[in-house]
């Protein structure tokens, strides 16, 4: 049986054992390329090794630990089991089983991750047209469990950063910027103003390797965040003496500072008298200072789209799915509001002056 491809170029198909069946394969190819819903046979046989290096090179607007952490997914998960894999062979009966069989063994959200990428590579092959449909879609995935969060208090912070001499301005710095890590430790002179008391977040490092990748902060967004105005002297201490391209945070010896060295050699064990002192409270951490100042930023009534631009947030949904446990006050707030506003109307004219049937009628 010949045909023509949707590139007009023509093939041939045989093996048919008779020409009813050649006459309804052609059927269902004339119907697939009239529907969109085509693909090469010769394309959609590439195996999925095969395959993955041209959906990553697709990625190129990709942040170097994004990528490094796609390529080890591929490595580590993808490639022992779906490399040798036809794309076209893809199941979704088979992702449904591998899936579940990750999520006996490692944790949701790595299981959830691996998925992503997975489904990543697999919906480009559908937009290549080389598979009709992505087998990954409507995968069940392990349930996420919530982690126990470390909510600092004002006095907290001041307690921390006590403990954290050397360092004591950098851990009021954090709780109360809501900076990430790679963003506080790239942050030079001349992005603080003390003035207008804003900081102008414009790069960020990472570490890919054990080596450090300078770059544009998460989701590629600059931003200004205000600091309070108790943080003016002591930012200017830090700047003392330091021109405007100096990193404004660094080790004792001028050097970047850089979070695993931080951790192991000053941070934890600062951490681990405060957790002494605390034991209610779970695992102090630098990151945990970024959860702190969002704590702090909406009980002083911060908004939720004023606490998204501070923590540099893709979108508002995003910090209410991630931070919707420190607005139960809301809750209570609404619950109090309807309860004043109905005493006023129904529940004071019920009990003041009740309202006859025909008065309710005509009303």
């Amino acid at each position: 049986m010949r045909y023509r491809k949707t590139d007009n170029s023509q093939t041939d198909k045989r093996g048919f054992s008779t020409k009813r069946d050649a006459e309804l394969f052609l059927a269902s190819v004339e119907v697939a390329k009239a529907k969109g819903e085509w693909v090469d046979p010769t394309l959609s046989r590439a195996t999925v090794s095969a395959w993955s290096p041209t959906w990553l090179a697709s990625h190129a607007d990709l942040k170097p630990t994004t990528r490094a952490a796609y390529e080890w997914i591929l490595t580590k998960h993808i490639g022992p089991k779906w490399g040798a894999t036809p794309l076209i062979s893809v199941t979704h009966a088979g992702v449904q089983a591998w899936v579940t069989d990750l999520g006996t063994r490692y944790a949701p959200a790595t299981v959830r991750k691996v998925h992503v990428v997975f489904s990543g590579l697999m919906n480009y092959a559908v937009r290549d047209r080389r598979i009709p449909r992505n087998p990954c879609d409507d995968v069940r995935l392990p349930r996420l469990k919530g982690s126990e969060r470390a909510y600092l208090s004002h006095e907290q912070v001041a307690e921390l950063a006590e403990l954290a001499e050397p360092y004591k301005t950098l851990i009021f710095f954090l709780a109360y910027t809501g900076l990430r890590w790679g963003e506080a430790a790239a942050l030079k002179v001349k992005r603080v103003d003390t003035l207008k008391c804003r900081l102008d977040v414009a790069e960020a490092i990472t570490e890919v390797g054990g080596k450090v990748v300078w770059g544009t902060p998460k989701n590629h967004e600059r931003r200004s965040v205000p600091f309070p105005a108790f943080l003016v002297e002591m930012l200017a201490e830090q700047c003392a003496g330091k021109g405007r391209e100096d990193l404004l945070f660094t080790t004792k010896r001028g050097m970047l500072l850089r979070g695993s060295n931080f951790r192991t050699s000053f941070f934890d064990a600062a951490a681990l008298e405060f957790a002494g002192r605390h034991p209610e409270l779970p695992k102090v951490t630098p990151h945990a200072l970024r959860h702190t100042a969002a704590s702090l930023a909406i009980s002083a009534g911060a908004s939720v789209l004023s606490v998204q631009r501070m923590l540099g947030h893709a979108s508002a949904a995003m910090t209410l799915d991630v931070y919707s446990d420190l607005f139960d006050d809301d809750l209570d707030a609404v619950a109090d509001a309807l309860d004043a506003r109905a005493r006023l109307t129904v529940v004071g004219k019920t009990w003041a002056e009740p309202v006859s049937r025909a008065s309710a009628r005509k009303a």
